[in-house]
C-alpha cells in the first residue's frame, strides 16, 4: 500500500509538471532548467550507487553519459529524420518517434553499460585511488575516441536532435521530452532503491564495509561489482541520451573531467548512500549553477569553496546515509525507510 501511495504522489507531481509545460506557464529557460534537474537526478543517484553504497571512487561518470548521448542521438537521427549520416538505410519515418524514442534510450543505456565493463573488470583487482585513475582513463578514452571519429562529427560535435523532439511533438503536441525525463528519472530511482534492497544490494553494502569479509561470507564480489557498475553506467547513458535531446547539440568537450566533477559534487553534497540526498542535491546544485551563471568563470571558484565548507562542517553531506523518511518519520507512509 505504501508503494502505491508513493506512486500516486509521484504521478500527481508529474501530471502537474506536464500541465505547466503544456500551458506554457513557465518560460523556456525555466523549463530547460527543470529538465536538467531531472537528468542530474539520474546522474547523481546512479553514481551514488558506486561511490556511496559500494564505497568505490569513480570519477569518470561523464564518459558513460557521452556514450549514451551519442548512441541515442545517432539512432534517433537515423530512424526518424532524413538528414541522417546513415543515409536512408535505417529511416522508418518521424511518426514512429513517439513509440520508439524510449526504446532508443534504453539501447543507448545498454551501450553505456557495455562500456562500463571497462571499469567493472579492472575493479575486481583495484580499489580506491587506483580505481579512480582507471575511471578517469576511461572518461578520456571515450572522449578521445569520439573526437577522432569524423563520421559522427569528431571534435566539431553532432547536432540535429531537436528534429526528433519536434517530430514527436508533431504527432501529439504535448511536452514529450519532459515526460520521458520524468518517466526515466522515476524508473531509475525505483530501480536503484529495489537493487539496493535486493540480495545483490546487500552484497554491494558488504563490499563497502569489508570486501574480504564479504568474500568469506560467500558474496560473489565480482558479479556484484559487475552488475552495479553496469547498472550505474547504463542509467548515466540514458541520462546522456536525454541531455543530448534537450540541448540539441553534443560535443566531446562537454563530457570532460569537469562534467564528472559536477556529478561527484552532487553525490557528496547530498550524502553518500542516500537516494533522497542525491535527489535533493541534484535540485540544489542545478539551481545554484543557474543563479551563479552571471559570475561566469568565477562560479567555479565559489562552488568549490562551498564544497570545502561543507566538507569541513558536514562531511557526511546534507543527508548522510539517511533517507527523507528517516529524517521525517511522517513520510514513511509514502516513502518506506530502507531496511538495512
Amino acid at each position: 500500500m505504501r508503494h502505491h501511495l508513493s506512486l500516486i504522489v509521484y504521478l500527481a507531481i508529474c501530471l502537474l509538471i506536464i500541465v505547466i509545460f503544456q500551458q506554457s506557464w513557465l518560460n523556456a529557460y525555466i523549463q530547460i532548467v527543470m529538465m536538467f534537474i531531472g537528468i542530474n537526478i539520474m546522474l547523481s543517484s546512479s553514481l551514488n550507487l558506486i561511490n556511496g553504497y559500494m564505497g568505490e571512487f569513480s570519477c569518470g561518470h561523464a564518459g558513460f553519459m557521452a556514450v549514451g548521448a551519442y548512441a541515442a542521438s545517432l539512432l534517433n537521427m537515423g530512424l526518424f529524420t532524413t538528414s541522417s549520416i546513415f543515409g536512408h538505410s535505417l529511416f522508418i519515418g518521424p511518426q514512429y518517434s513517439v513509440f520508439l524514442f524510449p526504446v532508443t534510450l534504453i539501447v543507448a543505456g545498454f551501450c553505456a553499460a557495455l562500456v562500463g565493463l571497462l571499469v567493472a573488470v579492472p575493479s575486481f583487482r583495484t580499489r580506491g585511488d587506483y580505481l579512480a585513475i582507471i575511471t578517469l582513463a576511461v572518461n578520456y578514452i571515450v572522449k578521445s575516441s569520439i573526437e577522432n571519429i569524423q563520421e559522427i562529427g569528431g571534435a566539431r560535435g553532432f547536432m540535429g536532435m531537436r528534429q526528433v523532439v519536434n517530430a514527436m511533438n508533431n504527432v501529439i503536441n504535448i511536452p514529450w521530452l519532459m515526460i520521458w525525463i520524468l518517466a526515466f528519472a522515476g524508473i531509475s530511482i525505483v530501480a536503484l532503491k529495489r537493487f539496493v534492497g535486493s540480495t545483490y544490494g546487500k552484497g554491494v553494502i558488504a563490499i563497502r564495509d569489508d570486501e574480504i569479509a564479504a568474500e568469506i561470507m560467500s558474496v560473489n564480489t565480482q558479479r556484484v561489482k559487475l552488475i552495479a557498475f553496469m547498472l550505474s553506467s547504463g542509467i548515466a547513458g540514458i541520462a546522456g541520451g536525454l541531455f543530448a535531446h534537450v540541448i540539441g547539440y553534443i560535443n566531446p568537450g562537454t563530457f570532460t573531467i569537469m562534467k564528472s566533477t559536477e556529478i561527484m559534487v552532487m553525490v557528496y553534497l547530498g550524502g553518500m548512500g542516500s537516494l533522497s540526498g542525491s535527489v535533493l542535491s541534484a535540485i540544489l546544485f542545478t539551481v545554484m549553477l543557474e543563479f551563479l551563471r552571471p559570475l561566469q568563470l568565477f562560479k567555479w571558484v565559489l562552488i568549490p569553496l562551498l564544497l570545502i565548507i561543507l566538507m569541513l562542517f558536514r562531511p557526511e553531506g546534507l543527508m548522510g546515509n539517511r533517507e527523507l523518511s528517516d529524517v521525517f518519520p511522517g513520510l514513511r507512509r509514502f516513502f518506506p525507510s530502507k531496511e538495512y
